[in-house]
Order: structure tokens, then C-alpha cells, then sequence
């Protein structure tokens, strides 16, 4: 079986549990610029590149993942969210790409293969691509609505690089997340593609969509019914919700896609909402006890966390929904399915 066979057969045994942030881990070690920074020769200040830190304190990283996989975490992403050319040049750091994800990839392949070792369990590496700082479908000049900074073909270049490196690495999935922009993920989801005809094996991509307001849309003005009509061609392995809000308000957005969607359904939503100062006060428990209710309502096939959750988090989560049964997947009939903004679907 193929490693994507390997995940809908566990998939169907149990609620598979997703890993949490490395942001709020990170933030935690109260690193300084030059544990960031370590013998690199780099002409900017490297505060806050997180993704760096798996050259430099791979030993931070492998103990953060350690931390997700002790907490009982199934799917284990990488620290690769902001490991892309475009991101990396706000640090002066984008001839890096290649080496900080195969690096990373290299650091959670390893964690996850020796806890295997140790407990027989499979567990499965999923290679972190963030949306970039740029958006495909929106000017940054409000004067200049036709302006873009980035192309297709750019941003796709971009990823492929990064995909490249993460696949060597040792990744299993390619997970496309926190996407505030459709076409930036298409292009990322091609570049996929791509790599799996240069390589002649099929990359599996998971996909996961961000929210960036209450009504449920993202930046792009997208509806979850629309995302999915929009990129259920590319077969991805998953497709989800993370980021966004808390557990509450997430909730009838994940009941919609649920809904719809005809392939495993993955949700990491964050610990609440933040605080006035930028913190997340919601508990483990508190986060564990929402979850237990989406289980319950046979909405989620892999649950895990976002911004502001932290192991304790995970543990809670997975303790949650330890014994529920997965969501069942619709079987939606043949029709002809559209997307604007809105979805629209035709039936056959």
C-alpha cells in the first residue's frame, strides 16, 4: 500500500490526532538573536525565523516534535512554514531553502522513525507549506487593483523548490496550510504535481484553508463549500480548516465542509481567541471538551492544534477523542460542481 492508503486505513480504525504549533514552542525557549542565528553568516537580524532553527537548534526542534509525538500525535509536520524563497528573503536568508527543509524534514523523519522503533506505531511526516507573504489574487496597491508582486508561475517555481528539498528529506504528505489565498495554493498544489512527474510517483498533498473573518471566507472571499469545488481536482489526501478561530466559532464552518468534502477531513483550529495582548488563555481542557463535541458529532477524521496550543493541548485532544468513531465521508452523486466565491453545483 502507499503511504496515502496507509493514513485512510488508520483513518478508519480511529481519529488520528494532528501535532500542535512550533511558533508557541518556540516562543517558549526564549531564544535570542544569536541562538537564531548560530554560526550562519547572515547580514540581518535572524529574531523570529523560526524556520532557521532547524539548522541551528535542531536539538530545540527534535524535542518540540518528541514533545507532539509523546502527547500522542499520529501526523507530525515539519518546521517549514515560512521555509520558502519568498518568505526567507525578509531575512536575507532565501539561498537557504533548499538546506533548512531538508533539514527539517530530516529532524521529524528521524523522531518519528525512532518512536516507531520504540512503540511500533505509524506515525506520518507531513511537510509544512505556508501561503508566503504574497497573494496571487489580491493587489497590495489599493490604487492599482490589476498590480500583483508575484505570478503563478513564480510562486509555483517557489514551491517546487521547497517541495523538492522536503520530499528528499523524507517527507509523506506535502501539507499546503493556512491558506488565505486559492491560487496561491493551486500554485503550490502544480508544483506538487510536478515534482511527483519528475519523480514518477505521486506526491499526496493535504490541504488546509484558513478563515480570515467570522462569515467564513478567506482573504480571497471564498466560502469552504467554494475552496473545496475549487481544488477538489488536485485528489488531495485531506482537506481542513486551521487557524482562524477557536473551536467554537470554527465550528459550523467544519460542519459545512464535512458536509461536502469526499475525502478525510483534517481541523487544527487555535486555543481560543487571543487575548488583548496577543496571548491565548484557552486550557487544554477547555480546548479537548470542544473537540470531544465535534467528535461526537461525527465531524473530523484528524484533529489536532494551532496557533496557542501546546502538547498539553494535543494530550487533552487526544484523550478526547480516544474510542470515538471518524467521521463517515459523504458520497456525493455526479454533478457539474462550480466556484466563484460561492459554490454552485449542477446535479447530473
Amino acid at each position: 500500500m502507499s503511504v496515502s492508503d496507509d493514513l485512510r486505513a488508520a483513518a478508519r480504525e480511529r481519529i488520528l490526532v494532528k501535532d500542535g504549533p512550533y511558533g508557541t514552542a518556540i516562543q517558549a525557549l526564549g531564544l535570542v538573536e544569536a541562538d537564531y542565528r548560530g554560526d550562519l553568516s547572515l547580514n540581518r537580524d535572524q529574531k523570529g525565523n523560526n524556520d532557521l532553527l532547524n539548522l541551528t537548534r535542531a536539538e530545540d526542534i527534535a524535542g518540540i516534535a518528541r514533545a507532539y509525538i509523546e502527547a500522542g500525535a499520529d501526523v507530525l509536520a515539519t518546521n517549514t512554514f515560512n521555509a520558502n524563497r519568498i518568505s526567507l528573503a525578509d531575512y536575507g536568508a532565501e539561498h537557504l531553502v533548499r538546506e533548512v527543509n531538508l533539514a527539517a524534514a530530516a529532524i521529524i523523519r528521524g523522531e518519528v522513525d525512532r518512536a516507531k522503533a520504540v512503540d511500533g506505531r505509524q506515525r506520518f511526516v507531513a511537510g509544512s507549506l505556508g501561503p508566503t507573504n504574497k497573494t496571487l489574487s489580491l493587489s497590495p496597491k489599493v490604487e492599482d487593483p490589476g498590480f500583483r508582486e508575484v505570478d503563478f508561475d513564480g510562486v509555483k517555481a517557489v514551491y517546487r523548490e521547497q517541495i523538492e528539498a522536503l520530499l528528499e528529506g523524507g517527507v509523506d504528505f506535502i501539507l499546503i496550510e493556512t491558506v488565505f489565498d486559492t491560487l496561491n495554493a493551486k500554485a503550490a498544489a502544480f508544483a506538487a504535481a510536478e515534482a511527483g512527474e519528475a519523480r514518477g510517483a505521486d506526491v499526496p498533498v493535504m490541504l488546509s484553508m484558513t478563515l480570515t473573518d467570522l462569515s467564513g471566507r478567506n482573504l480571497s472571499g471564498q466560502t469552504v463549500e467554494a475552496f473545496w469545488h475549487s481544488i477538489r481536482h488536485v485528489k488531495p489526501v485531506t482537506v481542513g480548516l486551521n487557524c482562524s478561530f477557536g473551536a467554537t466559532e470554527l465550528r459550523p464552518h467544519v460542519q459545512a465542509l464535512a458536509k461536502v468534502a469526499d475525502v478525510l477531513l483534517q481541523v487544527y483550529p487555535n486555543a481560543g481567541l487571543p487575548n488583548d495582548l496577543g496571548a491565548y488563555d484557552e486550557l487544554p481542557e477547555t480546548t479537548a471538551k470542544l473537540i470531544e463535541g465535534w467528535a461526537n458529532e461525527g465531524l473530523i477524521n484528524i484533529v489536532g492544534g494551532c496557533c496557542g496550543t501546546t502538547p498539553a493541548h494535543i494530550a487533552a485532544m487526544a484523550r478526547a477523542v480516544a474510542g470515538k468513531p471518524p467521521r463517515a465521508m459523504p458520497k456525493p452523486g455526479p454533478a457539474m460542481r462550480l466556484a466563484g466565491i460561492e459554490a454552485v453545483s449542477f446535479a447530473a
